[in-house]
């Protein structure tokens, strides 16, 4: 089969390097003919991912294509899908998660619960909803990882507020952050992988490590499992999605955002649990039984990060000393600049003992150093 993947990002390395281990022919569709997924494809097209005509030419000739970005036109994915090219998630998923905007209406027509919010077209209006603060202002598209979202907690904050349709989300507060990978077949079927706990970074917003499974009481985990899988099976479309989860501090869960792809979330798998997210995602576009998501041993992984400060070819310092480390996985994207907050690998982290994995993912952090 031919395979297509929207974005070279790191997201796309990881899976073509799962793909190794199937039969498929892979292509690349990236603007940067240096980017991390370049030389681990079969055929790479230099070209825009939001572009109509680009993206069609791109996948007309493919059995299947997936995205690892969702930012791409949808249009001609749609296009692609009546000509009979298998799309994972199917564009009508993607076009409603694509925009905070639609994503959040999604979640109330699909009476999936998720923090109170109301649409702001632009600055002026953020303005008329003092009242509904403290909340978390998220532009409707162009954000990612940590960017586009900003704090409200009063008036005074509202000039750092989004000039541009977005959403006000009322502030939860939260006692913990879960993500849980959900996995989606052709014909239905569904695997969950256990979920993990986030922990982020306040200055960047951006997942700093995370820990898998979850420590969670049954009820909440039931819970939590439920409203994910609430969400996939409502979106109605094969794939792997990635649902991002609040408990707040009465213990009610309530879904913050969904990604429809393979996610930062789910990079514990490849070393801790017996299928990986990307593995899974193979099997599922190759037409292959859904993989087994259990943990092998309970996992952490730490986002390794550009150093403040430094800007231009990548260095990492503290390399040498992670890799010494027992059960320590480190993967590096091959991004050859580096700048501040920018994602440039991870480590991940096995052991049977909790307090090893946050001893070790607090030691990595302050081991590697990303600089120029």
């Amino acid at each position: 089969m031919k395979i297509g993947i929207l974005g070279g990002g790191q997201l796309g390395r990881m899976l073509l390097q799962a793909g190794a281990n199937y039969v498929a022919e892979t292509y690349v569709l990236e603007n940067d003919e240096h980017c991390p997924s370049a030389h681990l494809c079969h055929h790479f097209v230099k070209g825009d991912i939001k572009d109509f005509d680009t993206v069609y030419a791109f996948g007309k000739d493919l059995d299947a294509i997936t995205i690892e970005i969702e930012a791409v036109n949808v249009e001609a994915l749609e296009k692609l899908e009546l000509e009979g090219v298998k799309v994972y998630p199917r564009p009508s998923a993607i076009r409603t998660i694509k925009n905070k905007i639609t994503q959040k209406e999604f979640y109330k027509a699909s009476e999936v619960p998720t923090p109170a919010f109301v649409i702001t077209e632009n600055k002026a209006a953020l303005r008329q909803h003092l009242s509904f603060l403290p909340a978390v202002h998220k532009i409707g598209e162009g954000g990612y990882d940590g960017k586009g979202v900003q704090i409200i907690k009063a008036e005074g904050d509202v000039a750092s507020g989004f000039d541009a349709p977005s959403v006000l989300e009322k502030m939860v507060s939260v006692k913990k952050e879960l993500a849980i990978i959900i996995a989606m077949n052709d014909k239905g079927e569904t695997a969950i992988y256990p979920p993990a706990e986030m922990l982020f970074d306040p200055v960047l917003n951006l997942l700093d490590y995370h820990l898998s499974p979850a420590e969670l009481p049954r009820e909440i985990l039931w819970r939590a499992e439920a409203i994910a899988l609430r969400v996939v099976k409502s979106l109605n479309s094969p794939g792997i999605f990635a649902i991002e989860l609040f408990v707040d501090i009465n213990d009610d869960v309530q879904v913050n955002e969904t990604a429809p792809r393979v996610h930062n979330s789910g990079h514990h798998t490849i070393e801790g649990n017996y299928s990986s997210q990307y593995d899974m995602l193979w099997r599922i576009m190759l037409g292959y039984p859904l993989g087994n998501t259990q943990p092998i041993l309970p996992a952490s992984i730490v986002n390794l990060v550009g150093a403040e400060g430094f800007s231009g070819p990548a260095r990492y310092e503290g390399l040498e000393e992670v890799l010494k480390m027992e059960n320590v996985f480190v993967h590096l994207y091959g991004k050859a600049e580096t700048k501040p907050g920018r994602k440039m690998g991870h480590v991940t982290i096995l052991s049977r003992e909790r307090i090893d994995l946050t001893h070790k993912a607090n030691k990595i952090k302050n081991t590697i150093k990303i600089v120029s």
